[in-house]
Order: C-alpha cells, then structure tokens, then sequence
C-alpha cells in the first residue's frame, strides 16, 4: 500500500471513526440519562409504562376540563383537589387553583408563599387569552423559588360567576440539569474520541513512515562509520520500502565495489611478488656469471663463450617476462587494440602447425592438425592475438611433456555459431584440484615455483582474456598420467561492420 493510500484512509478513518463512536457513546449517555429522567418522573422506560403515563395524564387533563365545564364548585374541594394531585405527581407536575386572586391550592411542588403574584392573570398572559375551559400556555418559564415550571392555565367561572383559573405547574429544572450534564458528558466524550482516535491513528500511520525512515537513518549511519556487513530488511511495498531495496542494492553493490577494490589490491601485491621472483631468478644468474667473467673464471675461450650465451639467454627470458607482463597488464585494464577480422581457421590452423612442427619435432614432440571438414569455417578473430593464444598453450604441453615421443593435436569443431579449437597433449596432465586453477596469473603446477620449468605463469592467463575478448570461452580438461585438453570458442559467420 502506497503512503499516499495509507494517509488518504487514514484521514477518512479520522472522520468516519469518531462519527461512528460518537454515536454509539451518545446513546450509551442518553440510555444513561434517560434513567435518570425515568427516576423523577417515576416510571419504566418500557412502552406499556409510557403509554400508561400519558393515558393517566390525558385523563387528568380531561376531569379539569369536564369539573371547569359542568360542576366548577367542585375544585373548591381539597380532597378532591389532592386527588387530582396525585395523578400529575406521576409526571412531577402540579395543581395550583386560584379563586378571583386568592389561591385555594397549591401542590406540594409549588413551594412559594408568593405564587398569586406570580401567576398570570385571568385570560391568559397574552391578549385575549384562551376560549373559556381550554388551556393556554405561557410562552415563557415561570420561575417559582429557585426551579423554573412550564405551565397550563385553564381558566374558568364558578356558579356564583366569580372567576376562576386551574394551573397545571411541570418542574423542567431537573430536565435542564440533565439537559446541561448531558450537553457536558457527550461533548467531553466527542474530545477523548477525537483525541485518542485520531491519536491513535496517527501514530499508528506515522510509526509505519518513521520506523524504516529511521532504519535507514541508522543504516546510513553504518555506511558512514566504514561498517557494510548488515542488511537493510523491509517488508513494506510502498514508497519508502522501494527506496530500501534501493538502498540495500546500492549497500550490495558498494561493498561489492569494496571487496573487489580489495582484491585487486591483494592482487596488486601478489602481482609484485611474482614479479619479483620471476625477476630475481634471472638477474641472479646474469649478475653471477658477469661476475664470474669479472673475475676471469672462464679461462678458456669456450667457457667464455658459454658464458656469455648463459647471460643472452637469461636476458631474453627477462625480456619476454616483461613482454608478457605488459601485454597481460594492458589485457587485465582493456587497453589492448584488438584488429578483428574474418578467418579461414581450417588453412589457418593449417598453417599454424607448419610453422611450428619444425620446431617441435627437434624437442621430440609430434604436432598434427585434425578436422572432418573441408568447407571453409569462418570466424571473426584477430590473426596476431589468436597467434598467441595457440603458442601459449602449446608452449604449456611442451613445459609439462614427460613422454618420447610427445604428441600434440589440434582439432577444429563447428557447432551452430561457433566453432571449438582443440589442443590435445599426452603430457603428465593436471590434477582436479589444479584444474580451475590454471588460468590464474602466475599460477603454476609447482607450487614451489621450480625453476627447472621456465615460465612465467602467465601464459594461460593471457589466453584466457584474449578468448574473452572475442567474445568466447576457454576450458580445460585433463587426466593425471594421460595428458591434458584446452578447448576454447569463437564466433562464426560474418560481422557486417568489420
């Protein structure tokens, strides 16, 4: 869920909870205060109790009217006058019955010496007042000691024609009361609904926002004090957890970034060592033979001569140790040009072999070339770098060939885009172990580094990133005792932009 989402249901949560609670809280108050009100007016909440309120309260209004019409003189009798009391105390109402201007009684509720000054008179409170017999209400409260009274005045003639008025009293101050406590207790409760729910969900929204903000406040805290070995975890899909996978892929990749800039320092410092040790052996062996010269150990001209052909040759192992090096160092940077173009590999293979069967068969080793194909195989390859790719491989079976006579072979494969060149020895061949090992720089066999097999290592290496770069794969296989297979790929077909 988007925060977008999350904010526009949560304002609509603010609005539809509190309305929701607020009603269902105000009914729980006004079932509450309803009890109260059944309490002064004295009867159940029931339908049945009401309707028999109202009915004992339609027929008390209904005797005035009858007693005021047909015997007036009768509400000159108290006990029938407490009689009437009785029903309208049932709703907390009241008689008072005035004679001309003398009150000749008063209910119980009406507590005040000064009713009759108080009281409108005959008529009405207002002009013309009522119809004679039927009720007229005062618009305003009357109030009588400290309560306020809603009033009906039925006014009246007795049989000797003097006026007459009967007042029924209501006492609404307890329904004020509880009209004010009420009014108090539902708008507190509408404050503590909006304050703890809108509190509520406001923490619960900003909580979901502010706990992976902080997460990656924290994780950012990390990567400034060097430390990348934790992991930003998200569960959410909205907004911010997009931009902690994002943070974490950009954690991964610094410290991938990191670990190779490691690496390749580790690698700088192995490089050195090698180089330095491929180096010593060398100029070692030209520093003591000068020396020897020097000091005119050679005392005859053939072993001067010996001498001197010794140095040639350690320095021109030195100098294809640093051919080597820089080729390998302009190849690991990508700095080597590669001149790319389309090759007949059948004659050039061919032709590969011709050129270095010579030399190969002074050393004992037969080299043979090997295909079932006679349509011509075409890739895109540069002549000079697949040159030394061959070479060094060869140069490889040749270091480690341990049978007379040895055997070379190179063999060509087509396959549907690419063709497979072989090279095949009968050479001690390389352990599993070594195996994946064989294309690292300065690698050898030997771990002691023997110098008995001249090399620098770096053979394979050169040939593995020279096959990289024509977009191809190299591998080996090999048996201990049997001898060793290096294969490698390269595209087919014609390039258009050659």
């Amino acid at each position: 869920m988007s925060i977008r989402l999350r904010l526009l249901l949560s304002y609509i949560a603010m609005l539809v909870v509190p309305v929701v609670l607020t009603i269902v809280v105000g009914g729980i108050i006004a079932h509450a205060y309803l009890g109260d009100i059944k309490d002064i007016y004295n009867f159940d909440m029931k339908p049945n109790s009401v309707e028999s309120v109202i009915k004992e309260q339609a027929s008390a209004f209904e005797q005035i009217q009858l007693t005021t019409s047909k015997d007036p003189d009768k509400l000159m009798d108290i006990a029938f006058l407490q009689g009437l009391d009785k029903k309208f105390n049932l709703i907390n109402s009241g008689i008072v019955v005035r004679k001309k201007n003398q009150i000749i009684y008063t209910s119980n509720i009406v507590n005040d010496p000064d009713i009759s000054n108080k009281l409108p008179p005959y008529g009405g409170p207002t002009k013309g007042g009522g119809a004679k017999g039927e009720p007229h209400n005062d618009r305003e409260p009357l109030l009588i000691g400290d309560n306020l009274f809603f009033f009906q005045q039925f006014d009246f003639s007795f049989t000797d024609y003097s006026t007459g008025s009967v007042f029924i009293v209501s006492d609404v101050s307890p329904i004020g009361k509880l009209a004010r406590d009420f009014l108090g207790s539902f708008f507190l409760a509408i404050l503590l609904i909006l304050v703890i729910t809108n509190g509520l969900l406001t923490y619960i929204v900003s909580r979901s926002i502010l706990k992976p903000i902080e997460a990656l406040k924290n994780a950012a805290g990390q990567i400034k004090e060097g430390n990348l070995n934790f992991k930003v975890k998200t569960d959410s899909n909205d907004e911010i957890g997009q931009l902690s996978r994002t943070f974490e892929e950009m954690r991964c990749k610094l410290q991938e970034s990191i670990e190779l800039q490691m690496q390749y320092e580790e690698n700088r410092k192995e490089l050195i060592s090698n180089i330095s040790h491929d180096l010593k052996t060398p100029i070692a062996a030209i520093k003591g033979y000068t020396e020897g010269i020097m000091d005119g150990i050679p005392d005859s001209p053939e072993k001067l001569e010996k001498y001197i052909q010794t140095i040639h040759s350690k320095a021109i192992d030195v100098d294809k140790l640093i051919d080597e090096l820089f080729l390998f160092s302009k190849l690991d940077l990508k700095r080597e040009p590669f001149n790319f173009e389309k090759v007949e590999m059948i004659s050039y293979l061919q032709h590969s072999t011709e050129e270095l069967l010579l030399d190969l068969n002074k050393k004992g080793i037969q080299l043979k070339f090997e295909t079932d194909h006679d349509k011509p195989l075409t890739v895109i390859a540069d002549r000079e770098k697949l040159k030394r790719v061959i070479n060094n491989i060869i140069d490889n079976s040749v270091k480690y060939m341990d049978k007379s006579p040895g055997e070379i072979s190179i063999t060509l494969q087509d396959g549907s885009d690419r063709v497979t060149i072989g090279i095949r020895d009968n050479g001690q061949g390389i352990s599993q172990a070594a195996l994946s090992l064989i294309f690292d720089r300065f690698y050898r066999a030997d771990p002691s580094r023997n110098t008995t097999i001249q090399g620098s290592g770096l053979g394979l290496s050169i040939a593995q990133r020279i096959i990289e770069e024509h977009g191809g794969r190299i591998w080996a296989e090999s048996k201990e005792g049997v001898g060793t297979s290096i294969f490698f790929t390269l595209e087919k077909g014609s390039k258009v932009d050659l």
